[in-house]
């Protein structure tokens, strides 16, 4: 059976904290998840045994819930997390193609990592994509490419 690295002290506070958080309130496992991400980058293998106990679920429960949900990542991200949208709308307008070409430029500057999102809220504004926490809308490949190198807001 594989172990993961203990929890360090400000992965251990931040848990502490969202647990606290959300003590109580009825269906909290995706808030916790959610909140843990947005403050770690990524929910610890280690944070999910805790999680369990608080919520009187069993490990195998929370872990089925993160393997999931494609949001959800064990590991920290590399660099800023780069989405680009691939639902419907985004797709009709050209989605597909800015999602190979961001595919290669984040590999090739391997900086970043590169998630798919499904739907950025931006539906008539496609296609769209985030990076970091800053939405971008009518994405170009030249326009993405200016922004991973920071040249364009």
């Amino acid at each position: 059976m594989e172990t993961s690295p203990p929890l360090d002290a400000p992965q251990q506070t931040a848990l502490d904290q969202v647990l606290a958080a959300h003590a109580g309130q009825a269906g909290a496992l995706l808030p916790i998840l959610h909140a843990l991400q947005d403050r770690l980058g990524f929910v610890p293998p280690a944070a999910l045994p805790p999680i369990a106990r608080a919520l009187n679920l069993s490990r195998a429960e929370v872990h089925g819930v993160v393997s999931f949900y494609h949001h959800f990542r064990t590991t920290p991200p590399r660099g800023r997390v780069v989405q680009i949208c691939r639902a419907e709308a985004c797709r009709a307008l050209g989605a597909e193609a800015l999602w190979a070409h961001a595919q290669a430029a984040v590999e090739a500057q391997g900086r970043d990592t590169l998630e798919p999102a499904y739907c950025l809220g931006l539906c008539a504004q496609s296609p769209a994509g985030m990076i970091g926490a800053r939405l971008h809308a009518r994405l170009t490949p030249a326009r993405l490419d200016a922004l991973l190198e920071g040249d364009a807001a």
